[in-house]
């Protein structure tokens, strides 16, 4: 029996933000919260009860010790995190916006701890020490070393038999579609779980039609084992290889839109470890609600509020 439900490894950030309305330029507080895309992940599966690890690296300093304290406090193991003496930790600086301005995301993490990362730092025994191992597509962007380690992530994964999610999540900002497109496709073959939005199998692999057909084209492109398609506020399609499945997504009000995607993922894969993949889909569009909703990349809530959300009744608890 492994000792974690699912691990995960990538770059964990400090986001510094302002209020919607408030420029960065003229900016005279931030609101500081970490996050990063496989670290929320671990994070809001460990809040519904899922034996998590993270296993990115960290500046030994308060920068470091805010973000690690943060994902303690959600329950995620921190046993393989690389304590790095000389490095900086990534920023990202986000300037909320109402329409018509779009909100912005300002990247600070160049030379970051996370980005000097090669696979002989990685913690393999504790990586490796799960039923599900979760990668996502940012982490391939940061360096060539960061790509050596997503790769020999993937296949040490693979020869251990041990199951492997995989987020596409691209980001426009940290390399080309092009690129992007190369390097994550041979990462992607024959992974258990593929995330990938709409967008991005347009954007990256030229899948144009309706992503009723998207998927299924996706799928059998990668020869993933499930496929999960987001379709914004269509909500989500998962194709199995043999059924296709739809779930509407849930009104919010947008507080916050950062990490809306990987809490959707998070509520995908809680249902795919109990075998539930119907539930699973509840659970990501209830979970990509509330953290629409809610301040901060990481989604607070347990599992008990989570299965009382799933009606959406909106009633208020007494």
């Amino acid at each position: 029996m492994p000792h974690f439900e699912i691990t995960t490894i990538g770059e964990t950030m400090l986001r510094l933000s302002v209020p919607s309305g408030v420029r960065l330029e003229t900016a005279t507080q931030f609101d500081v919260r970490p996050g990063g895309a496989e670290s929320n992940v671990a994070a809001l599966l460990a809040r519904l009860g899922r034996r998590t690890a993270w296993c990115g690296a960290l500046p030994d300093s308060a920068l470091g010790r805010l973000a690690a304290n943060a994902l303690r406090m959600a329950g995620v193991n921190l046993d393989g995190v690389v304590w790095c003496d000389q490095a900086r930790m990534g920023l990202y600086f986000i300037e909320f916006a109402a329409p018509p301005r779009p909100t912005q995301v300002l990247y600070d993490r160049t030379a970051s701890c996370a980005a000097q990362m090669t696979p002989a730092r990685v913690d393999w025994d504790c990586l490796l020490d799960t039923r599900l191992l979760h990668l996502t597509g940012i982490t391939p962007a940061l360096s060539p070393g960061c790509h050596a380690l997503v790769t020999e992530a993937r296949d040490r994964a693979r020869a251990a038999g041990v199951a492997i999610s995989f987020d596409v999540n691209y980001r426009a900002k940290l390399w080309r579609a092009v690129q992007a497109a190369a390097v994550l496709e041979p990462l992607l073959k024959e992974v258990d779980v593929l995330f990938c939005s709409q967008a991005d199998a347009q954007r990256l692999f030229g899948l144009h039609a309706a992503p009723e057909a998207a998927i299924v084209e996706l799928a059998e492109r990668m020869g993933a084992g499930l496929t999960v398609m987001t379709i914004g506020a269509n909500g989500v399609l998962a194709w199995d290889g043999a059924t296709l499945h739809r779930q509407p997504a849930l009104p919010a009000v947008v507080l916050d839109r950062p990490g809306a995607g990987d809490a959707l993922a998070a509520g995908v894969l809680q249902g795919w470890l109990a075998g539930d993949l119907a539930r699973g889909l509840r659970y990501g569009v209830t979970l990509a609600a509330l953290a629409l909703s809610q301040q901060g990349d990481i989604v607070v809530t347990t599992l008990d509020e989570l299965e009382s959300l799933l009606d959406n009744s909106g009633i208020i608890l007494r």
